[in-house]
Parts: C-alpha cells; sequence; structure tokens
C-alpha cells in the first residue's frame, strides 16, 4: 500500500500569504473594476446597435466590424494616430534621456530643474491646451509673433492639414518628457558609481560611457518608458478634441481613434459602433506591446 504523506502548511506561510493577498488587493480590485469589466463590457456593446434614448439595444452581431472596416474614416484615424505615436515617442524619450543624464550629474539647483519639467504632468490637460492655443493662433500667438520678428509668415498651426498633427505632437512630447525624465532620473540612479569610476580609470570619455555604461544598463527602465509611452500616445484625444473641432479642415488629418470613438459613440449615440473601434484600438496596442516584448531581448540587459 502506498503511503499518503499529508503535507502541512505552516501557520508561518498562510500569514506571509495572506498579507501578500492583502496587499496586492487594492490593485486587483482596482484593476478587475476599472479594466477588466468595462473591457468586457466593451467588447459585449460592439455586437449591438444603440436603441433610441439609449435603450433596446439591437444586436447586430459582427456588422459594425464590417462597417469600421469600410469605414475611411477609421482607417485614416489609424493612421493619424500611429503617426503621433511615431513622431511623440522617440523624440520625447531622447529629450528626458538627455534631460536626465542631465539633471543626474553634479549642477546646481537639480531639485528646481526636476519640478519644472515635472511640471506638465501636474497641470490640468484643459488649461495645458488652452496655453497651446493661444500660443499657436494664427494672428496674435506668440509664436507667429516671434516667427513675424525674423521675418517668416505666420503659419496656421492648428486649421492647416499640413502642420497640425506635428503641432499637437509638440505638445504631446512637451507634456511626457517631466514624467520620462522622472522614470529614467531613478533608473540612473541606480547605476553603481563604480562602472564609471573603473571607466575612468581605463580611459573612457563621457561619451562612450553613456553608450556602453548608462545605455545597457539604463535599458529595463527605458523599456518599460518605451511601452507606456506608446500606449499613451496611442490614446490620444484631450489634446486633439480640444484643439480640432470636427468642422476644421484639419480634423481629417488629426482625428484619432479614441477621438473617433468618443464622436460616435457620444455625439452620435451610436456606442455599439464607437465600441468597435476601441476593440481595434486594444487590438492595435495589444500587438504593438507583444512585438515589443519580444523584441526586448535583442537590447535590455537585466543584471
Amino acid at each position: 500500500m502506498s503511503k499518503v504523506v499529508s503535507r502541512r502548511i505552516s501557520r508561518q506561510t498562510w500569514s506571509e500569504w495572506s498579507w501578500g493577498w492583502f496587499l496586492i488587493a487594492p490593485t486587483m480590485i482596482g484593476l478587475i473594476v476599472l479594466n477588466i469589466i468595462p473591457i468586457i463590457q466593451t467588447a459585449y456593446l460592439s455586437f449591438f446597435k444603440s436603441g433610441d434614448f439609449g435603450r433596446g439595444n439591437i444586436f447586430v452581431g459582427l456588422d459594425n466590424y464590417r462597417k469600421m472596416f469600410d469605414d475611411v474614416q477609421v482607417w485614416h484615424a489609424v493612421g493619424n494616430t500611429l503617426l503621433y505615436a511615431v513622431l511623440v515617442v522617440p523624440i520625447s524619450i531622447a529629450l528626458s534621456l538627455i534631460v536626465a543624464v542631465l539633471l543626474n550629474g553634479e549642477i546646481r539647483g537639480k531639485s528646481l530643474y526636476r519640478t519644472i519639467y515635472f511640471i506638465p504632468m501636474v497641470a490640468a490637460p484643459a488649461a495645458v491646451t488652452m496655453v497651446w492655443r493661444w500660443l499657436y493662433n494664427e494672428h496674435f500667438g506668440l509664436i507667429n509673433y516671434v516667427l513675424s520678428r525674423i521675418g517668416i509668415n505666420a503659419v496656421d498651426w492648428v486649421g492647416n492639414p499640413k502642420v497640425s498633427l506635428i503641432s499637437i505632437a509638440i505638445i504631446g512630447i512637451w507634456s511626457v518628457i517631466g514624467y520620462n525624465m522622472v522614470l529614467l532620473l531613478a533608473g540612473l540612479q541606480e547605476i553603481p558609481k563604480d562602472f564609471y569610476e573603473a571607466s575612468e580609470i581605463d580611459g573612457a570619455s563621457k561619451l562612450r560611457q553613456f553608450f556602453v555604461i548608462t545605455l545597457p544598463l539604463l535599458s529595463p527602465t527605458l523599456f518599460f518608458v518605451v511601452v507606456t509611452s506608446v500606449i499613451q500616445a496611442m490614446q490620444v484625444f484631450d489634446v486633439i478634441y480640444m484643439m480640432i473641432d470636427v468642422t476644421s479642415p484639419a480634423y481629417e488629418h488629426t482625428v484619432s481613434l479614441v477621438y473617433l470613438f468618443y464622436n460616435n459613440s457620444f455625439k452620435y449615440s451610436n456606442k455599439g459602433y464607437g465600441s468597435a473601434i476601441v476593440i481595434l484600438l486594444l487590438a492595435i496596442i495589444m500587438v504593438i506591446t507583444f512585438l515589443q516584448v519580444r523584441g526586448q531581448k535583442k537590447w535590455v540587459n537585466y543584471m
């Protein structure tokens, strides 16, 4: 007869497990309530057409998705969203890295500079956008005034379809530099000073130290910043919503997927179609994130 050996879990182990679940419970509850459940509800709603006055939704199956794939405006929004991410993510991360490296050195007033760079993240997006709208104003904006002083004609930064997305991307870059800088600065401070001291003895220049020591050891933090920056850029809405109206000639060249979702769900009262657009955005973000996770093995170095 085989003997069954019962393994009793010690009281200490139970206590550790209980405390572990207790500590992660708020995050898990928030994730389920604020993320998982809305995703499920949105996916469910994408198979329906909104009824009159928001009641009596009609099941339409895959009709919303068929309509979406045939909608030229959706693909314009996809292109605009991807282009916005391509403009914002590399430039903002590069500038954030430069600022973080400079503020990690021995300079006076580091705390003041860090606070100044982080202010855009604290300020309300609506207030920030209103300030930039004034700066971009074609007739009395500060930017065009400066350009006129050096002999350059005024530019319609918001209404001109050729430059409107670039103008919005500039706001996006300016807004996230401070947040990314703080994350990268934390990663820089985790790098042991011994590496730099040893490289100085070997005669390495500051530039070589940056590429041989700083970048490889900062790559885990840099990877996190890249992933979160791409997700944030793909969800751009508030700046475009406040800068560009649906009647603007630049609308087709700046409308994002989230802006299109907002218009269909709340302006045109078609939440089912808007939900399908959100599912498309979710799928694109998941594919990009998956590719980033797969590609990290080639350039991220974990100590």
